[in-house]
């Protein structure tokens, strides 16, 4: 199942990206089905970060990771563009985003 780190740096976003949690969640699940699997959003999971320092590229930034599913790969850089589009668009200010495709295990059956 695909986790999201949303990392952010000014507190005026921690409380906006609060509210938006589970449209954030159903765009990423949206954006990663496919062919070989169909996600719904209660199977993304979606973690709010507030970062320290000024290393950051943008106020925020956002971390996917997911398999590395073949129709993803193709289509990477087109997810990270329409999430970027979205969270640019509800919080007025510069989003980098970020979608890593690997082998995944994870600890349920």
């Amino acid at each position: 199942m695909p986790t999201v780190n949303i990392y952010q740096k000014n507190s005026e976003f921690e409380y906006k990206l609060a509210t938006m949690t589970k449209s954030v969640k159903g765009l990423i699940a949206k954006e990663l089905s496919g062919k070989d699997i169909v996600l719904s959003e209660d199977e993304v999971s979606v973690r709010l970060l507030k970062a320290a320092g000024d290393g950051m590229l943008a106020p925020v930034e956002v971390e996917i990771n997911a398999a590395a599913f073949e129709e993803r790969v193709k289509k990477q850089d087109e997810i990270c563009l329409k999430i970027q589009e979205f969270l640019k668009d509800a919080l007025q200010s510069d989003i980098k985003v970020w979608l890593i495709l690997s082998e995944l295990g994870h600890s349920w059956k």
